[in-house]
């Protein structure tokens, strides 16, 4: 039977961050992988460029039902930490919007780097690789593959993701794992994914399909401003994806369409200066021509701007800075990027990703109740929470 000192099963970012962090301390390191290649998910992020982290990185742009888990391996392995591998690497990098930061080139450097730095520090890596069995023997685990060889190891790190990108290879394996070794798991749903409508609701939105603007949305008490895209099963787009991952079912979510705008003296100064047109031709000015319609309907035909009451213009106005819509659900773990929830933090010691009443099992990157927003900020926690396991297991 083969022995190791440390098996991680994942080579995705987080896997392999922790493999090298391993055995540049001297760790005899296997990682198992059941994809034919590793850093799938790294080759497919940012459009083929990877958003790798993000200039503004912090606490607060993650979800935990313990928000201040992800403090020290976040603080400990940062974003420049990041950017300075990649320099090491001769990775030519950018900065998009919002601090988001891209590879110049592909992806596959990214992969490359890490594939070569576990060659280098005398990682083993085995691709296409299926698990049969796992348990707890003595001090360390036990492992079977499917063509029934087995591994011995001292420390088991779990970097196996979420739900989300099936087609990548996604699976429950990772919580699976933890409920068998007596961890709780947060319940887990789609994130950063489209929010799609019930028909009523898309007839209303259906002139608008394709349609892109900037907007603010809430949910779940959080609120984001970025770009919103109309499309024929609902809403999608920067803002959208925000907020998708504070959304419950059953919630209603907000669209402001004229962000750092009062809606209702908007509306006054309107009536003041075009009272005499439409208000879908008045909104045309501040809108696509295509959306002022789709807001304008709610007054009724032949009424011009001038003619409506306070009443009539607070509703117009309410439309335009919180308009309510009733999301039916979301287009799922097809197309979600993370999935929010996971292994409990309760469970795991913060600075060590060790399982508390396992010792020598670790859970790192997307498996973890550690979920960020949109723009770089899940790779940069695969990136910390890899790096921080990799200095102990």
């Amino acid at each position: 039977m083969e022995q190791y000192d440390v098996t991680v099963i994942g080579a995705g970012a987080a896997g392999m961050t922790c493999a090298i962090a391993c055995a540049r301390r001297g760790r005899r390191v296997l990682v198992i992988e059941h994809n034919r290649a590793p850093g799938e998910k790294i080759r497919i992020s940012g459009g083929g460029r990877c958003n790798f982290t993000n200039l503004h990185v912090s606490p607060t742009a993650y979800l935990s039902k313990n928000p201040r888990f992800a403090i020290s391996a976040l603080t400990r392995y940062s974003q420049w930490d990041v950017i300075a591998q990649l320099d090491d690497w001769g990775i030519a990098w950018h900065e998009k919007t919002l601090g988001q930061l891209f590879c110049d080139g592909s992806a596959k450097q990214i992969v490359e780097g890490l594939v070569g730095d576990m060659r280098r520090a005398g990682v083993r890596l085995e691709l296409g690789c299926q698990l049969r069995r796992i348990s707890k023997q003595g001090d360390g685990f036990s492992l079977q593959r499917d063509d029934k060889s087995g591994v011995q190891t001292r420390a088991l790190v779990v970097a196996t993701g979420g739900f989300s990108v099936p087609k990548m290879g996604a699976s429950g394996f990772g919580y699976r794992l933890a409920r068998q070794f007596g961890l709780p798991v947060e319940e887990t749903r789609p994130g950063l994914v489209p929010l799609v409508f019930d028909a009523g609701t898309l007839r209303h939105l259906a002139p608008l399909a394709g349609l892109s603007v900037p907007a603010a949305v809430k949910a779940g008490g959080m609120r984001f401003a970025e770009g919103l895209l109309f499309t024929h099963s609902g809403l999608s787009g920067p803002s959208i994806l925000q907020a998708s991952s504070y959304w419950r079912e059953g919630q209603p979510i907000e669209v402001d369409l004229l962000p750092g705008q009062r809606p209702r003296e908007v509306l006054d100064t309107l009536k003041r200066t075009l009272g005499a047109r439409r208000p879908g031709v008045a909104l045309a000015g501040l809108l696509p021509r295509r959306l002022a319609a789709v807001v304008a309907a709610r007054v009724p035909e032949g009424r011009n701007l001038a003619d409506l009451n306070a009443a009539e213009l607070s509703a117009l106005a309410e439309t335009l800075g919180a308009w309510r819509l009733a999301p039916i659900g979301s287009k799922g773990y097809r197309v979600a990027e993370v999935t929010v929830g996971g292994v409990s933090t309760a469970a795991l010691n913060a600075r060590t990703l060790e399982a508390r009443e396992v010792p020598g099992l670790y859970f790192i990157g997307e498996v973890v109740d550690v979920t960020g927003w949109l723009g770089g900020y899940n790779f940069q926690w695969a990136w910390s929470s890899g790096w921080a396991a990799g200095q102990v297991a």
